[in-house]
């Protein structure tokens, strides 16, 4: 749970060795991801598959500003983690109306490579939340860098049962259903980076002295 859920003001704001390299980390897993994942998507015609490419390439970028805005003032930190809330929103916008679209769009996405690139991208999923679990918890600029991993390693769950669903009906019904799901969670995220973010630059005190 969050340090603004609970009611308390976050601590930890990125200023760690070894924060920043396991950040670099994840930063180039997820551009590589996003590289495979895309084309794949676009082979495949799978909806689900891109929507969690675009995913990775959000994650890959707004990680870089994170780790750029370390050591910043807090309002700075703050105000970068909004921008990366926008993000997502308009992210879930654009996952939600090409899911639209493409349901007038004949053609059933190749349940296959979907589950072939799903298994990669849960790998590397996996791997980036156990490499940022021991900071979960921070300011929004911190926190929005587990949420955007965790989502990756929840989408890339749900791109796997779509191919498996895909498979067993032949129909493309599955892959829009997924896509537009995932598109809620990046809602979701949104709206918690936002209400983090939002609550620190109205209440930027320092931290008392222990």
């Amino acid at each position: 749970m969050s340090a603004y859920c609970c009611g308390h003001t976050a601590k930890f704001d990125g200023l760690s060795a070894d924060y920043k390299r396991r950040l670099w980390l994840v930063i180039a897993i997820n551009a590589a991801i996003f590289a495979v994942e895309i084309g794949a998507g676009a082979l495949s015609g799978s909806q689900a598959l891109q929507a969690d490419a675009l995913d990775f390439l959000a994650d890959s970028m707004t990680n870089g500003m994170s780790l750029a805005v370390i050591g910043l003032s807090a309002q700075t930190r703050a105000t970068v983690a909004l921008a990366k809330a926008a993000s997502l929103t308009g992210m879930a916008l654009w996952v939600l109306g090409s899911t639209a679209y493409h349901v007038l769009v004949l053609g059933v996405p190749h349940a296959e490579i979907m589950g072939a690139v799903g298994v990669l991208a849960l790998a590397a999923n996996l791997a980036s939340v156990l490499i940022l679990v021991r900071y979960k918890d921070g300011d929004a600029n911190v926190r929005s860098v587990w949420l955007c991993s965790r989502n990756d390693a929840i989408g890339n769950v749900a791109v796997m049962l779509a191919a498996g669903a895909v498979w067993l009906t032949g129909t493309k019904w599955p892959d829009l259903i997924v896509a537009a799901l995932m598109a809620g969670l990046f809602l979701t995220s949104s709206t918690q980076i936002l209400r983090q973010s939002l609550h620190e630059i109205r209440h930027r005190h320092p931290a008392p002295a222990e």
